[in-house]
């Protein structure tokens, strides 16, 4: 039977673990990219192809990449084709991906919301079609009662520094009757990107919403630093910073002042300035969050954007990114951090490298400032192109030769779909497996409700307790 109830599981320690410990326990997805005015709207979605695929150009760009690649058109895709025949497609797509992650998601997404067990291909597609529909209508099926259905306790999603929060505070206030809260995750990567076109009339629309005039570089972190307060009122609790490139260089006040005041003059800055403002920038953003107790999150070292016509005619975070390249990227990180820790100013941080030859640098070099609570600074999870059951599995072998593994927070979906959720399942089946296997080994002692405490830890408990999300009364 596909995705059996033991699949991954190869060994008695990991079944137990995993039925008895991992698989009902609440998540947290403390970084995904779910619409908070869906959430809160709780619309019905029409059909299976705009929850699953695409919902105009908002949707699952990793299904986008593997359709393309199996020669489907772009109106079957991103475009304004038939709904049906967008599923035909992905279902044409989906039965040549064996190996690949998104076969088995497909299938345990299918399986857990539909209560769908067939393969799924051209041949089943009219009979999964038909069934997810008939539940797609139901209101057991709106967004909010998929989110309970998980079990999901709370959710972070990725919110300009500008934005008013409008719906996060309507969400706010129904917490109790939905029994899961939604809160904002502060991403100033406009704030970062000095360089972009679009950066003076960025900090305009910042200006507005903060009540800040930006003339220098002090009023501009005075501006962020009022945005921050205003997220923390909504609740909160962690930003995140997408650093495709980074070059860490200090630069005095003055010269801050300079470059900022080019920038919004449109005057182009050159390289040695573009580094020198992000590097001040996230060295002051950093303050401000260990100040307020939040985390900070880095995702960093990707090439974007790849496909320039496509970039022009569709956008960015439709399937055209990739691992990055930059050899030296954690040493540049390592120099922020060296320089942040003579002034008390790193927060609570979670290092994404997306590149897996950085993982053992900084993984290894953010066990050098670890101090003030429990495990300040994490290896994030196996993140894009290494979310795969590969990749999850050298990630957690990584943290736990370099950290301690016992202490990680697990975990998150980075994704867009109301569907995403079995991905924790699948994240905890891996988890269960590698502990398992270490028992199996001798390793481990086989002491099952001290194992047990780990995986429930990992997979819920350490997030808890991280992030400050809950009171102390909320569990």
């Amino acid at each position: 039977m596909l995705l059996n109830d033991d699949f991954l599981l190869t060994t008695h320690a990991a079944k137990q673990l995993f039925h008895r410990y991992a698989e009902n326990m609440p998540i947290i997805d403390y970084h995904c990219h779910l619409n908070p005015q869906e959430i809160y709207e709780n619309r019905n979605f029409a059909n299976l192809s705009r929850i699953w695929i695409n919902e105009g150009l908002y949707g699952d760009h990793y299904k986008w990449r593997l359709m393309r690649t199996n020669g489907v058109p772009e109106a079957l895709i991103t475009g304004d084709g038939d709904d049906y025949q967008k599923l035909l497609a992905w279902a044409g797509t989906i039965e040549k991906a064996i190996g690949n992650p998104l076969y088995e998601w497909t299938h345990l997404e299918l399986k857990r919301f539909f209560g769908i067990n067939d393969a799924f291909n051209r041949k089943t597609a009219p009979y999964v079609w038909e069934k997810a529909n008939a539940l797609l209508a139901t209101a057991d099926f709106k967004p909010r009662r998929l989110i309970q259905r998980m079990n999901v306790r709370l959710i972070c999603t990725t919110d300009d520094p500008a934005d008013d929060l409008h719906y996060h505070k309507l969400l706010k206030q129904e917490e109790a009757q939905n029994g899961f809260k939604v809160v904002p995750g502060f991403r100033p990567d406009h704030l970062i990107r000095i360089d972009q076109p679009g950066f003076k009339a960025y900090i305009g629309k910042l200006s507005q919403a903060a009540g800040v005039a930006v003339r220098s570089f002090d009023s501009l972190i005075e501006a962020a630093a009022q945005r921050i307060d205003y997220f923390h009122a909504v609740g909160g609790r962690l930003s995140d910073h997408g650093l495709n490139t980074f070059r860490f260089r200090k630069a005095k006040p003055e010269e801050l002042d300079a470059l900022v005041a080019k920038a919004l003059e449109g005057t182009p800055l050159s390289g040695d300035e573009v580094a020198a403002y992000q590097t001040a920038l996230l060295e002051a953003l950093m303050a401000i969050y260990h100040k307020r107790g939040w985390t900070m999150q880095i995702h960093m070292n990707v090439i974007r954007n790849a496909n320039v016509p496509m970039f022009k005619k569709i956008g960015p975070d439709t399937g055209y990114d990739s691992v990055g390249t930059q050899a030296d990227i954690a040493e540049q990180i390592m120099r922020l951090l060296i320089d942040a820790e003579q002034s008390d100013a790193i927060p609570k941080l979670i290092l994404y490298p997306l590149n897996n030859n950085d993982w053992m640098a900084l993984a290894s070099g953010m066990q050098s400032f670890q101090k003030d609570g429990v495990q300040k600074l994490q290896l994030g999870c196996a993140w894009w192109f290494n979310d795969t059951e590969d990749g999850m599995e050298r990630q957690l072998k990584m943290m736990a030769e370099q950290s301690l593994l016992a202490n990680f927070v697990g975990m998150l979906t980075d994704s867009r779909s109301f569907l995403s959720y079995p991905r924790h399942e699948y994240f905890r089946r891996v988890l269960c497996r590698l502990i398992g296997s270490w028992i199996e080994e001798g390793r481990l002692p086989d002491d099952e409700p001290a194992m047990g405490r780990i995986v429930e830890n990992i997979a819920y408990n350490n997030a808890h307790d991280y992030f400050g999300f809950f009171t102390k009364d909320e569990k």
